[in-house]
């Protein structure tokens, strides 16, 4: 039998990462960026996000960042605008939610911005459980059944 020369098969590959958990140095937007929060995802590499300016642009998630980075709605990114195509934009960085945080302390962004939550996720409930689908009934209302 031939001895196995290779150091593994895909999953080898698959299990690798890239150091994650370090600290990077917080990027800030240059001239020709924004900043954005994705709305949805809309699959083959792409997202709809709402920049900060205020225009919803289709965005392209690149190529390096592609199966590497997982991006998902309500996620902050920093987008590079076109030139030739306002309502189009490429995915540059996404920031993690304590980077965001950091982002919106400095400024950056502005405070109205909901973090580290979905779209869904701003409906407001009541404490007592009201608002989650469910109906509460008395006593008195069972015996009406």
């Amino acid at each position: 039998m031939p001895k196995n020369k290779g150091k593994g098969g895909k999953n080898r590959k698959r299990g690798k990462n890239e150091a994650d958990d370090e600290k990077r140095e917080l990027v800030f937007k240059e001239d020709g960026q924004e900043y954005a929060q994705v709305l949805r995802m809309l699959g083959n590499g792409r997202c709809e996000a709402m920049c900060i300016d205020g225009t919803k642009r289709l965005c392209h998630i690149r190529g390096k960042m592609h199966k590497k980075v997982w991006i998902a709605a309500g996620d902050i990114i920093l987008v590079g605008l076109r030139d030739y195509q306002d309502d189009k934009a490429d995915v540059i960085l996404k920031y993690m939610p304590d980077e965001a945080r950091l982002l919106k302390a400095y400024g950056e962004l502005p405070e109205n911005t909901r973090l580290n939550e979905g779209i869904t996720a701003g409906i407001d409930e009541d404490e007592d459980g009201a608002g989650d689908g469910y109906i509460d009934f008395e006593d008195e209302d069972i015996d009406k059944i």
